[in-house]
């Protein structure tokens, strides 16, 4: 065989088996449940739900071009068929989410792989409102620096009184989530809908601006793309869940379990530091990988 015809052939060998990781890290003082939801044209993930108790991570694999979501679903019960409720990110009341998306509020993380230019698009976003603090860590970094990007800030302690979303008795009481301003007030002005459904009408509002100020790099609402919209070309991303060790008012973390990786406070737990500072060692660390 000709060498052109061999080279060609491990090319395509190599494109159609590279694949991209996600790393998912549960640093919360609690369980969580992710949920991951593929866009148009996109694989499911291996998994579309599972359980993550605190200090355990997965590693998730997926091909380029990619595109979806992934989130933290909060106070959860679940049977032993998979059918049950969350709290917060509930996704068709069932473990795997299996094409639901989050019911909000919802702190978010998003990306499309290998996209226009062969970069990664990515962001986290608190459009739908907001669960819990994460961030996104960019490794394997190839063609320049990545930023981090993400909410390194509990919303929840400082949430108005207005779009607070309450636990319940015995299950994660205090405030659990807090609303989006569209999701509380239905209105268009809010939601960047009818007239106001264009950049140059929908500017910030008292609400987003509090999204906005406890969160400079995630999105507040519809049009925030100029602070808040990431490119990158890497083969993983880190999306940690409680960055920062949070303090534990309502929860008593379960016993330690081998069944997954057990992330370490030197790698993976961070002193509460403000969140500019918290967000450039993590740009930092990621120029590092």
């Amino acid at each position: 065989m000709a060498p052109w015809p061999r080279l060609l052939i491990l090319l395509t060998f190599f494109s159609n088996t590279f694949s991209y990781t996600f790393t998912i890290i549960n640093n919360c003082p609690h369980t969580i449940w992710p949920g991951t939801l593929a866009g148009s044209g996109s694989p499911k993930l291996s998994t579309t739900g599972f359980q993550l108790d605190s200090g355990q991570s997965v590693r998730l694999s997926t091909v380029p071009g990619w595109s979806g979501r992934i989130w933290a679903r909060t106070g959860c019960k679940f049977d032993v068929t998979g059918a049950g409720k969350c709290l917060t990110g509930d996704s068709g009341e069932k473990l795997e989410c299996d094409g639901n998306g989050a019911a909000p509020p919802t702190s978010l993380f998003e990306i499309t792989l290998d996209g226009a230019n062969g970069q990664d698009f990515y962001d986290v976003s608190m459009v739908d409102g907001y669960n819990l603090p994460l961030v996104a860590l960019p490794r394997g970094v190839s063609g320049g620096a990545c930023n981090a990007t993400g909410c390194v800030t509990d919303i929840n302690r400082g949430c108005p009184r207005e779009l607070q979303v309450l636990g319940e008795e015995g299950n994660q009481p205090g405030v659990v989530g807090s609303r989006s301003a569209c999701e509380a007030f239905k209105s268009d002005r809010y939601c960047c809908a009818g007239q106001y459904a264009n950049p140059k009408s929908c500017q910030p509002t008292f609400y987003s601006t509090i999204f906005k100020k406890a969160c400079p790099r995630a999105y507040s609402y519809a049009f925030d793309d100029g602070t808040s919209t990431f490119t990158c070309k890497a083969s993983e991303y880190e999306i940690v869940f409680c960055p920062y060790r949070m303090k534990n008012q309502n929860h008593t973390p379960p016993p330690r379990k081998p069944k997954r990786k057990q992330v370490t406070s030197s790698s993976n737990t961070l002193l509460p530091l403000p969140a500019p500072i918290v967000l450039l060692i993590l740009d930092l660390l990621s120029q590092c990988f």
